[in-house]
């Protein structure tokens, strides 16, 4: 049994995390957790990886990114996670992360979470949640 980082998130959404990044496999997969309000429901929107790297990096398409940011605002949702794979490797957040979650030394996303998930031979292994705190990205415990 995976261990998930936060007790909060319903089944269905890191079932269709686990599911989406367990079939990017041997690549890495990529997404966003959306959710309406505080009480309100939550989905999971994966996205293509455009990285050139796809084994060892991800990148979601700006297009893409735009198209979901403009429909997460129709629907009243805001992004509370982003999640990607780490391939045959812990689910460290490496300095890659880093650079694409705070080019500047400031988040992208500001109050957004990261999820990375160990795929290894297709199956999710571990997950860790981290967290923008005292300027770094730091693993969130439950």
């Amino acid at each position: 049994m995976i261990h998930w980082p936060d007790p909060g998130w319903p089944d269905s959404v890191r079932e269709a995390v686990a599911r989406h990044l367990e079939a990017r496999y041997p690549q890495e997969g990529c997404g966003v957790v959306l959710r309406a309000g505080e009480n309100g429901p939550w989905r999971v929107r994966p996205l293509r990886n455009v990285s050139p790297r796809p084994a060892t990096a991800y990148a979601f398409a700006p297009e893409e990114w735009l198209a979901v940011s403009m429909e997460a605002d129709a629907r009243g949702e805001r992004a509370v996670c982003v999640f990607h794979s780490h391939v045959d490797a812990p689910a460290t957040f490496s300095h890659e992360d880093r650079v694409r979650a705070a080019p500047e030394g400031l988040p992208l996303l500001p109050g957004v979470s990261y999820l990375i998930a160990s795929v290894h031979r297709g199956c999710v292994t571990c997950v860790r949640e981290y967290g923008w705190e005292e300027g770094d990205f730091r693993v969130r415990e439950p």
